[in-house]
């Protein structure tokens, strides 16, 4: 069996769509079709199933993805180790405020050493990527959250990031020196996603604390929480990379409010056995070794 079916196979199974694989692979939805069903006429079982809209995998198709990565890993380790070609495919699962504001330079940086390397990149959630590090679907994870994230993997702390309280120059609470846990109660915050673990922590902070507040606005994009927060609507508690833009342009001001127990670190993730690629590590250098410089 050609090992360009087990890649196609791994690539549906991550993007859970035949059309999204299809163009990221750069082939017709047809060839990827084609591909899955001669997967499947091997195995003599169906290997993904659908509920309305929704692609996944069926039990047996569970079982072969992890197999599946597991050869694919072995087959780039052989071709590093035996051939010294540096190619395939470095897989990066990370959270949606580092995809966009932390990562950029670095990909950057890697591809230029490596360009043959082919980079994927996939914004997710955090417990989702944990698993998916855990399984192999991932080559490593990156991640906001209190040191260490997962106890079952390799975690390394690559820098303490800032969450900081954000505001549209003319709030109020901009005209305090210092503000205190009781200076927001009935603010009206401007909040991400229920599952962001900065959001979890603030809510909990506030409600330990007996200290009433609104959520006005409930969004999934960084970028529009930005926008309404400059607009007036709110304010917001972001890490630091992501309004830096702003402060740097006076279009937002940082609230002067910290506490201890509103503390993240970036960290990288990896499965204790994973093996290490030449990419992988000059990425993890190029990480650590950028941030212990700074």
């Amino acid at each position: 069996m050609d090992l360009t079916y087990f890649r196609t196979f791994r690539e549906v199974a991550r993007r859970k769509s035949f059309t999204k694989a299809a163009e990221d692979l750069g082939y017709a939805q047809s060839s990827i079709t084609m591909q899955i069903q001669k997967l499947e006429r091997e195995y003599g079982v169906p290997l993904f199933e659908r509920f309305g809209r929704q692609l996944r995998l069926t039990s047996p198709g569970e079982i072969l993805l992890k197999l599946a990565v597991q050869m694919l890993d072995l087959y780039d380790q052989s071709k590093e180790m035996v051939a010294s070609q540096v190619t395939g495919t470095l897989t990066i699962g990370t959270i949606n405020s580092l995809a966009a504001y932390y990562l950029p330079p670095y990909l950057q940086a890697l591809k230029q050493l490596y360009p043959g390397l082919n980079i994927q990149l996939y914004p997710d959630s955090e417990a989702s990527l944990m698993t998916k590090v855990r399984e192999g679907d991932y080559d490593l994870g990156l991640l906001l959250d209190q040191y260490p994230a997962e106890p079952l993997l390799t975690c390394t702390k690559i820098k303490e990031e800032p969450l900081l309280l954000v505001a549209p120059l003319s709030h109020p609470l901009t005209q305090l020196d210092r503000i205190e846990l009781t200076d927001l109660q009935q603010t009206e915050f401007i909040v991400t996603e229920e599952s962001c673990i900065y959001r979890g922590m603030f809510e909990k902070l506030l409600k330990d604390h007996a200290i009433p507040f609104q959520i006005g606005f409930e969004l999934g994009n960084l970028e529009a929480i930005k926008q309404c927060v400059m607009n007036g609507l709110g304010i917001a508690l972001l890490p630091r990379i992501v309004v830096q833009g702003e402060l740097e342009q006076k279009r937002l001001v940082s609230l002067p409010f910290s506490h201890e127990d509103l503390k993240l670190d970036i960290q990288l993730l990896l499965h204790p056995k994973k093996w290490i690629s030449q990419p992988l590590q000059t990425f993890i250098q190029l990480l650590t070794n950028n941030e212990e410089d700074k």
